[in-house]
């Protein structure tokens, strides 16, 4: 049986031996710090480099047309007065940072309400949050990858799709102006492979059956890409 023996050989192993990680994971504690400080500044990086290589006229003006197209000139002008480079980097670092810690939150509360009929089951809220920030390492890959195409990229009118490399809407370029878009951007690869990490996690911390951890790792993305998948079409 594969050990894991300290949480840097974790963070290594749980791209490629998820389930000696998660068992490891129900025996130790404050292992879920070093995840949480990679995933933040994993995603933050992508976008502090971004925002100091974009032509960011040409990226306001995207923006405008985008969100702005059917506002008045008026609200236009405010818009491109308001944003800045700094403004935009803190603002999505801001986003960054809160957004992750509300969502694995919200996530945790699910696993830890989904896995409560497991009798065996002895992890509580905070054992399911430090899950979440494992779950969430596949954004590694994904921010590497945006990284990357940052720094080769010969133009500076670069899409922001390219901050998410691993979506639907960066590769089959998707328009921001498009209602299809945000949906289009949710749909990335490292989500679903956060999904099989999410439902290797529950199949390792419970008695469940595989099909039953996949079922419930499965069903919060499945149910909110089917809604917005209707609301888009309606």
């Amino acid at each position: 049986m594969h050990t894991v023996s300290n949480p840097i050989q974790a963070c290594n192993d749980i791209f490629f031996r998820p389930n000696g990680v998660f068992r490891a994971l129900a025996e130790k504690n404050n292992w879920s710090w070093l995840p949480f400080f990679i995933v933040i500044l994993v995603t933050i990086l992508p976008q502090y480099v971004y925002f100091n290589f974009v032509d960011f006229n040409w990226y306001t003006e995207l923006l405008v047309d985008a969100q702005y197209g059917d506002r008045t000139p008026a609200e236009q002008d405010q818009f491109r007065q308001q944003i800045t480079p700094t403004a935009a980097l803190s603002f999505a670092s801001v986003a960054i940072f809160f957004g992750y810690i509300l969502i694995n939150a919200i996530v945790a509360l699910y696993l830890n309400l989904a896995t409560r009929s497991d009798e065996e089951n002895v992890q509580g809220f905070t054992d399911w949050y430090g899950m979440t920030w494992w779950i969430g390492m596949p954004v590694v890959v994904s921010s590497l990858a945006a990284l990357i195409l940052i720094l080769v990229a010969g133009d500076h009118q670069i899409s922001p799709t390219v901050l998410a490399p691993l979506s639907v809407a960066y590769l089959f370029s998707v328009d921001m102006s498009s209602s299809w878009f945000a949906f289009a951007q949710s749909m990335k690869l490292d989500a679903f492979w956060s999904i099989y990490l999410m439902a290797v996690g529950i199949s390792q911390w419970t008695s469940f059956s595989t099909k039953k951890a996949a079922t419930i790792a499965v069903a919060p993305y499945a149910i909110i890409w089917a809604i917005w998948f209707v609301i888009i079409l309606i």
